[in-house]
């Protein structure tokens, strides 16, 4: 299955940026499983998208709150993060992270 949201192919999306190596934290598969479970609507409809993109990333062992890890391993990797969370967004801009998010509902864009 091709992970698509709102008609777009992420991992196409982001091969035309560039990339080609993607990783996912236990911290934000955790984070995903609960949302499957617990999440209405656009939540959930995000969680299973995010499920569906998990097996073609690498599983990294990293604990805590997910945000937290993500935030920390970005920084000790020089990795970019996907992401079309306001918040993190904004904490990852204050830590001159670059961030990958849908724009206009039909690409994927840098920050």
């Amino acid at each position: 299955m091709v992970p698509i949201q709102f008609g777009v192919d992420i991992f196409e999306e982001l091969n035309r940026l560039g990339f080609n190596e993607f990783c996912v934290p236990e911290a934000v598969i955790f984070e995903i499983e609960r949302l499957m479970k617990r999440g209405k609507g656009s939540d959930r409809t995000a969680a299973k998208v995010a499920r569906s993109m998990m097996g073609r990333c690498e599983r990294i062992v990293a604990t805590g709150p997910a945000d937290d890890v993500i935030l920390r391993l970005a920084k000790n990797m020089g990795a970019a993060v996907l992401t079309n969370d306001r918040e993190l967004k904004r904490r990852l801009a204050d830590n001159r992270i670059q961030t990958v998010s849908l724009r206009q509902k039909n690409k994927l864009d840098i920050v």
